[in-house]
């Protein structure tokens, strides 16, 4: 029997209003965040959906985007969820069955390919998976396809999957030492916030 199918979904849509500018367009370490989101998946998973929306023409044109498939979410400003619904509905239509959604964002750079091998580990269509770091909850998210509708059924605002994860038994993965779950939520000291 094969393996379960898991395609990478990065949240890569908002404006980034307490950064100053869209996430996906800032420089981290000499490269956009979008790009090193992708990069990184693209190390556990062939499949990659990133989904855009504040000047996703912009990003689209700026970032090495190579191996991923770009999708727009032209309801961006509703908040994350509108994202996650956009991406997981995308997956829905793609070619080849995908068993489950490895869920990372754009705005956490010390993401590493080991803690997404680590919960990708865990792929089943009715898996529900959550990275852990101290015993606290963060990304990635690993969504089996047989929960998508009742995720994308919970969502709302500015908040992902956290109802749905709530509501049901979720594995908790340790990934404690393997990346660092701080995200970018504004620029750190010394850094301009526009490009």
């Amino acid at each position: 029997m094969s393996s379960p199918t898991v395609a990478a979904v990065v949240l890569a849509a908002g404006g980034g209003r307490r950064y100053g500018m869209p996430k996906a367009l800032v420089t981290y370490e000499g490269s956009l965040l979008v790009e090193r989101a992708v990069r990184t998946a693209r190390a556990v998973c062939d499949q990659v959906l990133v989904v855009l929306g504040a000047q996703a023409v912009d990003v689209w044109r700026r970032a090495d985007l190579e191996g991923a498939t770009v999708l727009a979410n032209a309801e961006w400003e509703s908040g994350m969820a509108s994202s996650l619904r956009a991406g997981l509905d995308g997956l829905r239509g793609w070619p080849g069955r995908v068993d489950a959604a490895l869920v990372t964002l754009v705005d956490m750079p010390g993401m590493t390919a080991d803690a997404l091998r680590l919960v990708a580990g865990h792929a089943a269509p009715g898996a529900l998976a959550v990275a852990t770091y101290d015993g606290v909850r963060g990304h990635p998210v690993l969504l089996g396809r047989d929960h998508w509708a009742g995720v994308t059924g919970t969502l709302t605002g500015d908040e992902g999957a956290r109802r749905y994860l709530a509501a049901h038994d979720v594995t908790e993965v340790d990934c404690t030492g393997l990346a660092d779950p701080t995200d970018l939520d504004v620029p750190p000291p010394g850094v301009p916030s526009a490009p």
